[in-house]
């Protein structure tokens, strides 16, 4: 999102760590008369505007490239991204003098970090890896084992840590230490629950992980050139810079795109196809009723103007009308929120790590409400609910021993052939 400019900041404390905007930078339009927050009226925008250019066009670039590697790349990317993020908050509280007294104190954040990694990433990636492994019989049981006992793994990880914190609490820190440790785990609600919705739209498809995520980033682009250009209604206090005209354009152009964007992403099967295991090779698979065209006849009025009777469009193009609202109306105020949450720590952004946006922080609170929004969406309007053959088999695989799995087979065929005698 934009980056905000928060007014009236006193001085910021030298105790932060280096992330930390001092009071030229946070506090430069107060005093200001309203509006003049707007790019329309600063004189710096061309500049600014070629930085953040200049910065967009290599991360959509890099973006690409590991869209078309597939899906383990773009898990590996939201990691990275993971990390980041986790770093840049790690920091915002930070002081530097309080750690001196406390060495070793911040490793304790990355157990943490690491541990909720391992809990969510097994429970989501647990089937897809036995399915990589099942052809190998040593793997495959090394592998169901660890899955069995990954709760209990993960358990002790988080206790040892929190024994770990116990033990380290120090006279006259409590205060501080006990804030660092609520502090770190509402870090891992906000970025695993993001993360964890993410991962699991990526392996639904790529398209239901592409898709929002361009969404986001056309609504972003285009509210900062319609702001850039034509903004001059304020829209929300929280971020000065924000105007009404950036809002609207970037809306219409967001649902335009989603349509349309949703008819392109749709043809490919790499994009498409669900991926069941974890390796990285293409796919091949049958698209489902949502990815096949369906030819529509055009009303008389309009084809009497247009060189064309009907048009040809996929049926997920509706859903994407949806996910375009939602990406439009609702997720900018996860940007919101962020400008909010900078004012109420006096910073003017999380990090700088991009040049002309910011931190990855800043790059990702809409992505958050985005990919929520999209697994609930796709899971509760798309999938439909139905058992097959394969997840049962999965299930039984999984969950079972070989023992177990060899009473069921018995039981299971004396249950049929109970059911052929009796018909």
């Amino acid at each position: 999102m934009q980056k905000e400019i928060a007014g009236d900041a006193p001085s910021a404390p030298t105790t932060r760590v280096r992330h930390r905007k001092r009071n030229s930078d946070v506090g430069a339009g107060a005093g200001k008369p309203n509006g003049s927050h707007l790019l329309v009226n600063d004189s710096k925008k061309y500049k600014s505007f070629l930085i953040r250019a200049y910065s967009t066009v290599w991360m959509i670039g890099g973006f690409a490239l590991i869209v078309y590697l597939g899906h383990l790349y773009i898990t590996a990317m939201v990691v990275v991204i993971q990390i980041f993020m986790a770093r840049e908050l790690f920091n915002l509280l930070r002081k530097t003098h309080e750690d001196k007294q406390l060495p070793g104190f911040r490793l304790l954040n990355w157990h943490f970090f690491f541990t909720a990694m391992l809990f969510v990433y097994g429970r989501i990636l647990s089937q897809r890896l036995v399915n990589t492994v099942t052809p190998d019989k040593v793997l495959y049981r090394l592998v169901t084992s660890l899955i069995k006992y990954h709760m209990a793994i993960c358990y002790s990880l988080y206790i040892s840590g929190f024994v770990w914190f116990i033990l380290t609490l120090k006279k006259k820190m409590y205060k501080y230490q006990f804030s660092q440790y609520a502090w770190t785990h509402m870090i891992l609600i906000v970025v695993f629950t993001q993360s964890s919705f993410t991962v699991a739209n990526i392996f639904e498809g790529i398209f239901w992980f592409l898709l929002p995520a361009s969404l986001i980033v056309i609504n972003d682009i285009f509210a900062y050139i319609c702001g850039f250009f034509f903004g001059r209604t304020p829209l929300i206090k929280l971020s000065p810079k924000k105007t009404w005209e950036g809002f609207i354009g970037a809306s219409i152009t967001t649902v335009i795109s989603a349509f349309l964007l949703a008819n392109i992403m749709g043809r490919f099967l790499w994009l498409t196809c669900p991926r069941e295991d974890l390796s990285t090779g293409w796919l091949h698979c049958d698209p489902g009723p949502l990815f096949k065209q369906e030819t529509h006849a055009l009303p008389g009025w309009i084809s009497d103007w247009l060189p064309w009777k009907e048009i040809s469009i996929l049926p997920v193009q509706w859903h994407a009308l949806c996910l375009g609202l939602f990406a439009s109306i609702i997720a900018p105020f996860g940007g919101f929120f962020a400008s909010g949450f900078k004012r109420a720590f006096k910073i003017k952004d999380f990090g700088d790590s991009i040049p002309g946006h910011g931190g990855i922080t800043d790059r990702m609170d809409c992505q958050m409400v985005m990919a929520v929004f999209a697994y609930i969406y796709h899971q509760s309007f798309v999938v439909p609910e139905v058992l097959s053959v394969d997840k049962l088999l999965d299930q039984i695989i999984t969950n079972l021993t070989l023992e177990e799995q060899q009473a069921l087979f018995m039981k299971l065929g004396q249950m049929l052939q109970e059911k052929v005698i009796g018909s």
